[in-house]
């Protein structure tokens, strides 16, 4: 009743043309914050947001994450997500606050990491193991997230 009461005095700012531009952004958003905390509110914000450009980010994010290992062409990333490269690499970085190339860097070390630490695997196995052709590679660039080289960084953890 009350998001029709609000249509209502929508419709009738159309008799009062002055009013138009100050008033019905306020009763737009009025009828939006009723629709979204009503009954129904969730399932409406599902369907709005579904082809949003972070729906997209988030589809892109689950890839990644089942697919870390693989080597990765950002270009066929967004066209499966159904974006440009440049505004899928400016919107991944909005919703992550990291480009798709780090956020997968990212991933691979957490994984090696947890496999060094849980399996017991040396730290060039563990490189390869989740896609790094370079154990030189695997090793600056794990020393650069965490810190300390793969063998000092297990080591100082299993303490």
């Amino acid at each position: 009743a009350k998001v029709l009461d609000a249509l209502e005095r929508l419709v009738g700012l159309l008799d009062e043309p002055c009013l138009i531009s100050t008033l019905s952004p306020l009763i737009v958003e009025e009828i939006i914050i009723r629709l979204l905390s009503g009954a129904h509110g969730p399932q409406l914000l599902h369907v709005v947001n579904a082809g949003s450009p972070s729906q997209h980010i988030a589809k892109a994010v689950a890839w990644l994450k089942q697919n870390f290992r693989e080597t990765l062409r950002m270009d066929d990333l967004a066209a499966a997500v159904y974006m440009s490269p440049s505004t899928f690499r400016q919107h991944f970085r909005a919703v992550t606050g990291i480009s798709p190339l780090q956020y997968q860097k990212q991933l691979r070390l957490q994984a090696a990491r947890q496999m060094m630490l849980s399996q017991n695997i040396d730290a060039s196995s563990a490189g390869g193991l989740v896609g790094y052709e370079s154990s030189s590679q695997f090793s600056r660039e794990y020393s650069r997230l965490f810190g300390q080289p793969p063998q000092r960084d297990i080591k100082r953890m299993r303490l």
